[in-house]
Order: C-alpha cells, then sequence, then structure tokens
C-alpha cells in the first residue's frame, strides 16, 4: 500500500475566517519504507500571519511574499496524494484547510477524502496510550525518536517525524538500510525494524490492567490494518 504522511502549517487556526495554508510537506511510505520521495512547498497567502501562529512556525510575510499561491501548486499536490493512504496527526485541522483551499479552485477535487483514504494518526495514538500525552513531541520522547531539530514547527520535518512515529506505533521503527533499488542506485530508503516503546521495556507483569488490554487490542486492530488481514494467531483456521 502507498501512503503518504502530511502536515501543513497556516496562518491561524479558522479556514472559516479565511486563514490559508502557508506551508506543506508530505512524505511517502510504500510497504512500509521510506521511499525518498517528498511533496515540499511554501505558499503565499495573500493575507496577514496571526503572531501566536507565527510564534509556532516562525515563518514571515516577508519570507513567503515571493512564494508560489496554492492554486499554483494544486495539481502537482492532487496528483502526489491521489490514492494514497494520507496519515495525518490531528486531522480535521489540515484537512479543513486543505478543504478550504480545494473549493477556492475553478476546478479541483470536491474534497480530500474524494482524493485519498485518510488516517488520523492522533486518534491511532490515543487509543494505543489512552491518559497520556500523544502530541508528537511526545511520541518522539516515547518511541525514541530523535526530535532535536525541531525548535519550531515545520511541515516537512514534522511529516518526516510522524512518518517514523507511525511505523513505530504500527510495527516497528524506520532505520537507514540498503534494499535492492539501492544497489541498483535507486537511492537510499529505509526499512523497518521491530520497536518498543521505552515504558513497555520494564519488568512485565502477571496480569494485564484494563487500560493495558485495550491499548493491546488497539495495537492488534492497528496491525490488521496496516496488514490488511489479522494477525495468524487471531485468524479462523483454514
Amino acid at each position: 500500500m502507498r501512503q503518504v504522511v502530511l502536515d501543513t502549517e497556516t496562518t491561524g487556526l479558522e479556514p472559516e475566517a479565511g486563514h490559508r495554508i502557508i506551508e506543506i510537506g508530505a512524505v511517502e511510505i510504500v510497504g512500509r519504507r521510506l521511499t525518498g520521495r517528498h511533496f515540499h512547498q511554501y505558499l503565499n497567502p495573500d493575507r496577514a500571519i496571526d503572531e501566536g501562529a507565527q510564534a509556532v512556525h516562525g515563518l514571515t510575510a516577508e519570507f513567503l511574499a515571493d512564494k508560489p499561491r496554492f492554486s499554483d501548486i494544486a495539481e502537482p499536490l492532487q496528483a502526489f496524494l491521489s490514492g494514497a493512504e494520507v496519515i495525518i496527526h490531528n486531522a480535521p485541522f489540515d484537512v479543513g484547510f486543505l478543504d478550504a483551499e480545494w473549493r477556492r479552485l475553478s476546478r479541483g477535487p470536491e474534497n480530500t477524502a474524494s482524493l485519498c483514504e485518510i488516517t488520523d494518526s492522533l486518534i491511532l495514538a490515543r487509543r494505543l496510550h489512552p491518559g497520556q500525552k500523544n502530541s508528537l513531541d511526545a511520541l518522539c520522547r516515547r518511541y525514541d525518536i530523535d526530535n532535536t531539530q525541531r525548535t519550531l514547527h515545520g511541515a516537512l520535518l514534522d511529516a518526516e517525524l510522524l512518518a517514523d512515529v507511525f511505523l513505530a506505533m504500527t510495527g516497528g521503527q524506520t532505520a537507514l538500510g540498503l534494499g535492492a533499488e539501492d544497489r541498483e542506485g535507486g537511492g537510499v530508503s529505509r526499512e523497518v525494524t521491530p520497536a518498543t516503546p521505552k515504558q513497555w521495556t520494564k519488568t512485565p507483569r502477571a496480569a494485564l490492567s484494563p487500560e493495558a488490554e485495550a491499548a493491546h487490542h488497539a495495537y492488534l486492530e492497528a496491525m490488521e490494518h496496516d496488514a490488511g488481514a489479522p494477525p495468524l494467531w487471531l485468524r479462523d483456521p483454514a
């Protein structure tokens, strides 16, 4: 399955109030391997940026003044997302902004959901880790993913970090490695190696708490979603 992990930065919090996307970052995963293909673009929003938003991502109107507008990059973005499972952390926020941008086009998709399947990684994280912080930074710490470069939010960096987090949450974490395509000159890609959250490495207990049992079932559901079939030990005998 082809997957795309996506993040955006915006001028503010409400697309209904006319706020716009100013950065889009997305990375591609195929067969649980980061392919190295990505989509990244800064955008001129033709409006002011809220001070609170600028404090989060550091993007200024001056920096964005000579950047393309969403209509200029809509076609290649649509092609990159089309037919993929698109993974977004707190998907309603980013999808709301994307849908508002599609609606501004004279010709474009009806909405993001008409292009692709949308998976909210925040919902998955809350199922796996109920009652815990599940921000991107918190998940990076939980899965030992280096996010020291994340001094400010950035769409491409956040998409790359979320890709590592998502692969870890669904059964493995990425590590640089050489596959067959690399030996043939196709470039460096990443392959999956088993990973376990830090707090799960403690001495096991004799019985699971209700919360831990619920997290275990959520983990099995994630495995089934990723593989397209239940784990072998849960399948009906032939």
